[in-house]
């Protein structure tokens, strides 16, 4: 499967597989109102704008009809004071779902990260989905997460044998979104 960077012109069909992918979500989250854009393609307009924005970590999974398949984005983050990443959103349009789209952007991602010299990765996210990734509770780190609530499910994959310690925060947008 072949992964690359996103492309200026791919910017509209990466908000509709992110819209796509989420809409699921979207009508658990607020009943009877459909109409309401996911909050993750919100999150993905406002993290467009942001400096933490990393066009180099901005991936997609091109489809064989040529559209986008699936997407996924790291943004600059920090533990403390030093640069990390923070993965998110990942999202695969329903009609590609469960054939290994995910994964490939997953592994595409992290190993952009590494190369770029990155210390470590964070995701809030299923422990039973990432850990095939390498991800581990960020506690196990010294990484604290954003809301002390996520428990296991905030879990960071380190590059090297140690990670930076301490509070874990995300681009500026997933706390305002």
């Amino acid at each position: 499967m072949l992964i690359r960077r996103e492309n200026p012109g791919d910017a509209e069909a990466v908000r509709e597989v992110v819209a796509a992918a989420f809409a699921p979500h979207q009508e658990a989250r607020h009943p009877g109102r459909p109409h309401l854009p996911p909050v993750e393609a919100v999150l993905l307009d406002e993290l467009r704008t942001d400096p933490g924005w990393l066009p180099e970590l901005s991936l997609v999974a091109p489809a064989p009809d040529g559209g986008i398949a699936g997407h996924v984005l790291c943004t600059r983050a920090h533990v403390g004071t030093v640069p990390v990443v923070g993965l998110g959103p990942l999202s695969v349009h329903p009609a590609h779902q469960r054939r290994g789209v995910g994964s490939a952007l997953v592994h595409a991602v992290l190993g952009a990260a590494e190369a770029l010299g990155e210390p470590l990765v964070g995701l809030l996210g299923d422990p039973a989905y990432y850990r095939r990734f390498g991800f581990e509770p960020a506690s196990a780190h010294g990484v604290a997460a954003p809301d002390p609530s996520w428990g296991e499910f905030f879990q960071v994959r380190v590059f090297g044998r140690s990670a930076p310690r301490g509070p874990f925060a995300y681009a500026e947008p997933f706390s305002r979104v």
